[in-house]
């Protein structure tokens, strides 16, 4: 595994607005994609993130949301907290005995790079357990 890529420790202590889905099948990421961009555009008025990182969101709400439903145990929790200068999501599933792994030396072709591509669409990220779930968790620069 790839430890210094996502490295296990707390995600950042956070207060604010934020968004919260479930989902248990694929088919249901659809839907949390256009929720998540809506509630990011809705409220953020004049401080609203550029498109970009709007975008960064959303691609890794569906990396490490299919990865919760592929490799954990569903249901799936997506949790999006927005401050003034990030916005953090958190992705958790039923499986607390097995962190990220992002896969080494493997050919792109034959998939599985989500994980090393969020990492570099984030200014920090980790994974944590909290009770029976994993939590694995970004954070996006907004400013």
């Amino acid at each position: 595994m790839d430890r210094e890529l996502w490295p296990r420790r707390p995600r950042p202590e956070t207060t604010g607005p934020h968004y919260e889905s479930e989902v248990t099948r694929p088919a249901e990421l659809r839907t949390v994609r256009a929720r998540l961009r809506a509630w990011v555009s809705d409220g953020a008025g004049e401080s609203a993130p550029d498109g970009a990182v709007v975008d960064d969101l959303v691609v890794a709400v569906d990396e490490l949301a299919s990865n919760g439903l592929r490799h954990g145990r569903a249901p799936v929790r997506v949790l999006a907290v927005r401050t003034d200068r990030w916005l953090l999501l958190d992705v958790s599933d039923g499986d607390p005995h097995h962190g990220p792994e992002p896969a080494v030396g493997r050919d792109p072709a034959l998939g599985g790079m989500g994980l090393r591509m969020v990492a570099h669409l984030t200014t920090d990220r980790g994974w944590t357990v909290a009770g029976d779930r994993k939590h694995v968790w970004a954070r996006f620069p907004t400013t």
